[in-house]
């Protein structure tokens, strides 16, 4: 869609056309929603962690950077700072000492009902201005973005 500028001119770049400023204002205002429903002040990397570590039982931290979508060094810090909450715990990775293995702990444990409950309300508040057919297109072109 072209539109003109203020100065008259004609303008082939509007960027509240753009796809990475929308995904931006979309992803500030689930930010907005997120932060007011997580349990225990939880970051969504952490949440995330918490949540596949359930899914996927006790791994090392490379696995489980690599099953949250995480570079080495986020993984590292989000790994530290679960630890020193208590919900994460560090123990030496069977068959080789020089990698360790992360597990959830019996407190994390048990808040993972909560942080699913959690997941659904903040997904639902995200997705509340759309129908339920334009939420399963809307998830599924997002995954084709993947």
């Amino acid at each position: 869609m072209e539109k003109d500028d203020p100065t008259g001119k004609e303008c082939t770049y509007v960027l509240d056309d753009q796809v990475g400023y929308i995904l931006r204002q979309v992803s500030q205002r689930h930010a907005v929603i997120f932060q007011a429903a997580s349990p225990d002040g939880l970051t969504p990397t952490q949440f995330s962690t918490l949540v596949r570590l359930h899914q996927t039982g006790p791994c090392s931290q490379n696995e489980l950077g690599r099953a949250t979508a995480m570079d080495v060094a986020t993984i590292k810090g989000v790994i530290d700072r679960l630890k020193a909450k208590g919900f994460v715990k560090l123990t030496s990775y069977p068959g080789d000492r020089r990698r360790t293995l992360i597990s959830l702990t019996p407190q994390s444990e048990a808040m993972i009902p909560a942080l699913h409950a959690a997941g659904h309300r903040i997904t639902d508040e995200t997705l509340e201005p759309l129908t339920e057919e334009e939420r399963v297109s809307f998830l599924a072109l997002l995954r084709k973005l993947v």
